[in-house]
């Protein structure tokens, strides 16, 4: 009898000391779980934060490369305009370069001094329109026949574009002839005043190119 009540005497000393112990345990467990779960939520933040910060650079040098070719193609059309007296105007479709490309009177041959004109618009194509069909518009005074300049503008139109060709390789390039139609100055022709500005090509971007800068306003 004495045996079990000091048995029973230890049980009621010593259980509620493992209750604890079991408790004390259990706690110190959840504590290790929640403090791992605490520093792997950390790693991800700082993971996460990083990813946003390398993304956040990249888009900041890429804004800042475009709006850098935004500016060097304004400076680039604005010389255009200074030193070769072009006419940039923007489309719903591209662009619209009316260049001071003349001919000779019932002639398709490109003059000596538009050569440089030709060449510095093939740079500026071949670097901010990459990728896009550029038309060779071709025009004749209203001297002759219809058919006669239809044919006439179609050759002048196709000797720019076999100029150009040898000067660019981002672009497709195509030609056309509009004869004696959209006249700069109306009923001029041969050795008439303002009968050469009817005797031109005009330039047309039809398609948006791979850089977004392409389609910046003159």
């Amino acid at each position: 009898m004495g045996m079990t009540y000091r048995s029973a005497l230890a049980a009621v000393v010593v259980l509620p000391m493992l209750a604890a112990c079991a408790t004390t345990g259990s706690v110190k467990r959840a504590r290790e779980e929640a403090a791992n779960n605490l520093a792997a939520e950390r790693a991800q933040r700082v993971s996460a934060d990083s990813s946003l910060a390398a993304a956040d650079s990249v888009t900041r040098e890429e804004l800042g490369a475009v709006r850098g070719d935004v500016a060097a193609l304004r400076k680039d059309l604005q010389a255009l305009r200074t030193e070769f007296g072009a006419k940039i105007t923007a489309l719903e479709t591209g662009m619209a370069f009316a260049m001071p490309i003349n001919f000779a009177y019932d002639d398709a041959t490109i003059r000596s001094q538009d050569q440089p004109m030709l060449d510095r618009f093939a740079k500026v194509v071949d670097k901010y329109y990459t990728g896009t069909k550029v038309t060779v518009e071709g025009f004749a005074d209203p001297a002759g026949g219809v058919a006669y300049n239809l044919n006439l503008s179609r050759r002048r139109a196709d000797a720019v574009r076999y100029y150009l060709t040898s000067k660019v390789s981002t672009v497709q390039l195509a030609s056309i002839g509009y004869g004696k139609t959209r006249l700069v100055t109306p009923g001029a022709s041969r050795d008439m005043p303002g009968a050469e500005l009817n005797r031109r090509v005009v330039f047309v971007i039809e398609t948006r190119g791979q850089k977004s800068v392409a389609m910046a306003q003159p």
